[in-house]
């Protein structure tokens, strides 16, 4: 049987997403110990005492289903953020809630419209659906809302914005968001992915979420990957329009988040301290590093996130040389980048252990 002639063609397509190097693979590829991952976004912090404990009292009842509505979990994310419940759709992880948008309101036929250098998981979700992606040039690492909004089609169900944007860390402003939201037809599904939210600086936040009320075809995505520390956990939670969450609950999978995972974001909302110190943890790493770049000579992308991207010439060489001396950054080729790397931000030793490494590797 040849499996091409029974996959459809739109399945083909795709590539599939490359997620950062695991330290075990690179300890078995090379023998290493003493390895830092820089590569994936996590929180160099671990998870909150608050979370880790909430979670080692839920394993007591792993032998039951979790809660397939997520009541309390819910409940805590309408108290944080002043919104019904009804609003409130709960993923495995924001990545599976960008499918659900994708699910929900594309099919054959219809277009989605995203930005060269965003998220790779947009496309994936679009072609995974048999839509067609229209991705538009980007305008200094980031989203050109003008230009996005001049590729709307006729046929255009879903616009992807990434705010930051990964892996470029750049930043739109609310009046560029509200100004884009305004001259959109209301016919279109806004997925406004706000992943790295919280590393924002004090002021920065585009308020998003006194959005909904505005625009009904506005979904606002965040995670409790990144700054809460949950990354293995995988959850995370859209805020909509309550006929727009409808429908997205309508394709969601049963008990697509777990019951250890909702029990431990519902304890890491309320662990106020912990988020701070992770803020802080990330704005001290970024200075260093970008100290660190400059006295190296090396250009990066200003960033808002818990990332920097920097420019590096012969990328995929340079990575493989600081993979062998035991520090795992990110390429991103894949993002029209070859010439880029992106380097998470880590605890002080693990951001100059990756100085050093990278002073090796090219040679300065």
């Amino acid at each position: 049987m040849d499996i091409c002639e029974i996959t459809p063609s739109h399945i083909r397509t795709i590539s599939p997403y490359a997620p950062g190097k695991p330290i075990s693979e690179l300890e078995r590829e090379l023998g290493l110990k003493d390895i830092v991952k820089l590569a994936s976004n996590e929180n160099p912090l671990g998870t909150s005492p608050k979370a880790l404990k909430a979670a080692q009292d839920a394993l007591m009842d792993a032998s039951r289903y979790p809660d397939g509505n997520g009541f309390e979990l819910k409940a805590a994310i309408s108290d944080r953020y002043g919104v019904q419940v009804e609003s409130i759709v709960l993923g495995n992880g924001s990545n599976d809630l960008l499918e659900l948008a994708a699910r929900a309101f594309l099919e054959p036929g219809l277009s989605a419209v995203y930005s060269k250098h965003a998220f790779a998981v947009y496309a994936l979700a679009v072609l995974a659906v048999g839509a067609q992606g229209i991705e538009t040039e980007a305008k200094h690492w980031g989203h050109d809302l003008d230009l996005m909004l001049a590729n709307v089609a006729k046929d255009t169900r879903v616009v992807f914005i990434a705010n930051p944007n990964n892996p470029t860390g750049t930043l739109l402003s609310k009046a560029e968001i509200e100004s884009f939201l305004k001259r959109l037809p209301s016919s279109v599904v806004v997925v406004l992915d706000e992943a790295y939210n919280e590393y924002l600086p004090e002021g920065m936040d585009t308020e998003s979420v006194k959005w909904l009320s505005q625009f009904p075809n506005l979904i606002i995505t965040r995670t409790f990957s990144k700054a809460y520390g949950l990354a293995g956990l995988r959850v995370g939670f859209a805020l909509a329009n309550p006929e727009l969450a409808d429908m997205m609950n309508r394709v969601r999978q049963p008990f697509n988040v777990n019951s250890i995972a909702q029990a431990a974001s519902i304890a890491a909302l309320t662990d106020t301290a912990f988020l701070e110190q992770s803020r802080e943890v990330n704005f001290s790493g970024m200075e260093q590093i970008i100290e660190g770049l400059n006295r190296l000579g090396l250009e990066h992308i200003p960033s808002f996130g818990n990332f920097l991207t920097f420019h590096v010439g012969n990328a995929g060489e340079i990575y493989q040389k600081l993979l062998r001396l035991g520090v795992i950054v990110r390429p991103i080729a894949g993002y029209a980048m070859p010439e880029h790397l992106r380097v998470s931000i880590g605890l002080e030793h693990e951001n100059e252990k990756f100085l050093k490494a990278l002073e090796r590797a090219i040679g300065a």
